[in-house]
């Protein structure tokens, strides 16, 4: 049999260890060729270029609304 807590884990205590376990929103960077928004390090995916030459085919280039 394993170890067990000899007493209750308060909320604050739970709450402070899972401080850092919360989601935060991706951060997203314009592609210097085609403007639209990807995140940074990673291959556009609406034109398919990374540091500014082709990299990937793409089929059908996404268009950015305003």
């Amino acid at each position: 049999m394993g170890a067990l807590p000899k007493r209750k884990t308060a909320k604050g205590r739970q709450r402070r260890r899972r401080s850092h376990l919360a989601l935060r929103t991706p951060k997203l960077v314009a592609c210097p060729q085609c403007h639209a928004l990807r995140p940074s390090h990673q291959v556009c995916p609406a034109c398919g270029t990374y540091h500014g030459r082709p990299v990937i085919e793409v089929k059908s280039p996404k268009r950015r609304e305003r």
